[in-house]
């Protein structure tokens, strides 16, 4: 098993004023050559948006962009027509593809929204374009994985990517496996909320540790704790 741990607070930081972004992968103005990607995880950003304020119209191609709203409500458009809100408990992705542009705004003109922007790496070029969002209860991934984002299963976001993301909420003294849904993927956790034992680490909120050559992982609730679990490629194609 090998490890890469990246804690919260040596995350990149950008403070625009209507936008405060902590980067764990190198972006826009923060560049780390050690912190670039982890297999085909690019970008992992926890963004804060303040109310009426919001990204406006820009384009993308050849990448998976996943978002998924921990607080507060996001405003989506974009080139194919999709107009919608994402809230807390939903995930959407949109396969950028030959290409696309899109916006996101906070939906509230009043309160922040806080959301994960996570980019991956697409498995195939050139794809259509597509957009995917679904609704997940939160009960369902109490002490348990709840998948998300799948390539092939029924009930999660589709991704272009042997990708898989799983969310768990641990309540305090659970222990848990994961097992790697393939070979050549490692994990990339990302501890939303809480502490948890994984590999000998001690992790704690917004703490990030990479893990692979190995097929299953133990996490150790060491209190109440919401996990982001991204199953994912270590081979860039």
């Amino acid at each position: 098993m090998k490890t890469i741990l990246h804690k919260a607070e040596t995350r990149g930081h950008a403070n625009h004023g209507w936008l405060n972004s902590r980067h764990t992968f190198s972006f826009a103005r923060y560049h780390n050559p050690e912190r670039v990607h982890f297999g085909v995880l690019r970008v992992l950003n926890d963004d804060v948006v303040q109310g009426g304020m919001g990204f406006g119209t820009h384009p993308h191609d050849n990448m998976e962009i996943i978002s998924i709203p921990l607080e507060g409500s996001l405003e989506h458009k974009d080139s194919m027509g999709s107009k919608t809100v994402i809230h807390q408990n939903d995930v959407q992705i949109m396969s950028a593809g030959t290409g696309v542009s899109h916006s996101e705004y906070n939906h509230s003109k009043e309160k922040p929204v806080n959301f994960l922007q996570i980019w991956v790496f697409p498995k195939e070029k050139n794809i259509e374009p597509r957009y995917d969002q679904i609704t997940f209860k939160p009960e369902d991934r109490v002490n348990r994985w709840q998948r998300v984002v799948s390539p092939t299963e029924e009930g999660a976001v589709w991704i272009n990517q042997d990708a898989y993301f799983s969310l768990g909420n641990l309540t305090e003294g659970t222990t848990l496996d994961y097992k790697i849904s393939q070979s050549g993927n490692g994990v990339y956790i990302f501890v939303l909320k809480g502490n948890v034992t994984v590999a000998d680490q001690t992790l704690h909120q917004r703490d990030g540790l990479g893990i692979w050559d190995t097929d299953k992982v133990t996490f150790q609730a060491d209190s109440d704790t919401e996990v982001l679990l991204m199953d994912i490629p270590m081979s860039v194609n």
